[in-house]
């Protein structure tokens, strides 16, 4: 009889994890599709219309890419080690996971810091935008905004070889020194370089509306432009912080132990987290009429039907 209610048990058991699979299985492919789907969005219209390949549009571009493989590589990788209930074989899959993850996670932080850096000079600096932002200060960020994050990726995985973790499970983080050295470096530094420099570009925008006002008879216009532009920046700020700064902050707080988190909870801010590439094609690009256009032009197929790389987007 004990045995029977044992079966049952354990039947009920894995009932409920193959429930839970499921529903996960779901969840991680509707996210990786539309992260994949918005990112090949704007990579397709960046690359094909030779009109957009400016040094602003090349960094969005660099930040689509990693984006896009966060939805191809890192979601489906962590959807099969939360199903997987043996550890051993998903040791290799486990690392690699980690190393794409910090790789791929810092690239697109790091992209998003450099776009920031582009809006800076195109706002505070326009009369010398074009001589200090050009085709080759682009690519160079572009290279340290990947040459970086694989330096990091590689200390932090190579660090954590050999430091399992005794209940056998592939954790979303190391709680190591390299870990939490490697966490300010990939986001708290670029998020105060971020949150700084759109600070200053909405004080400038703000004293540019002022001055327009002032000598033309538009206020109404500009004043309508203004409130879009500090809406547009708003949640460029808010969409970033608040996807990534749950995550970051539990890892500081989980490695000086002042708050036990719990790792459920640690992996749900990690989630959040990799939904930023989801949202950054609606914020970086939804934004832009160009990009409008585009999709438009994709979706009916017309890049099928002849050479539209000459058309104005603009």
């Amino acid at each position: 009889m004990i045995v029977d209610q044992r079966l049952c048990n354990e039947s009920a058991e894995m009932q409920g994890h193959t429930m839970t699979s499921y529903a996960l299985s779901i969840v991680v492919f509707s996210l990786s599709l539309l992260i994949i789907w918005g990112n090949l969005l704007v990579i397709i219209s960046v690359v094909y219309f030779k009109q957009l390949h400016s040094p602003t549009n090349f960094l969005i571009l660099s930040l689509a890419v990693s984006d896009l493989l966060v939805g191809a590589l890192v979601l489906p990788f962590s959807a099969i080690l939360s199903m997987s209930s043996c550890w051993y074989s998903g040791y290799l899959l486990c690392k690699m996971r980690g190393l794409f993850d910090i790789l791929l996670c810092t690239s697109s932080i790091l992209n998003l810091c450099c776009i920031s850096i582009d809006r800076y000079y195109a706002v505070c600096h326009p009369l010398t935008y074009r001589n200090k932002i050009n085709v080759r200060i682009s690519l160079n960020m572009i290279v340290i905004s990947w040459l970086l994050p694989l330096l990091l990726a590689t200390a932090v995985t190579v660090r954590g070889i050999g430091m399992e973790d005794p209940s056998n499970r592939c954790k979303f983080f190391l709680a190591t020194k390299e870990s939490i050295t490697g966490s300010i470096f990939a986001f708290y530094i670029p998020a105060i370089i971020i949150l700084t420099i759109y600070l200053k570009i909405l004080v400038v925008a703000k004293k540019q509306a002022r001055l327009i006002q002032n000598t033309v008879k538009c206020g109404a216009a500009v004043g309508q432009t203004q409130k879009k532009a500090d809406k547009t920046l708003a949640i460029v700020m808010g969409v970033f912080l608040i996807c990534w700064t749950p995550f970051f902050l539990s890892i500081g707080f989980y490695r000086l132990r002042k708050v036990m988190i719990p790792d459920i909870l640690v992996e749900i801010f990690k989630w959040i987290g990799w939904s930023n590439s989801m949202l950054n094609p609606l914020v970086y690009a939804f934004f832009y009429r160009w990009f409008r256009r585009a999709v438009k032009m994709i979706i009916q197929g017309k890049l099928f039907q002849g050479d539209f790389s000459n058309t104005n987007l603009l």
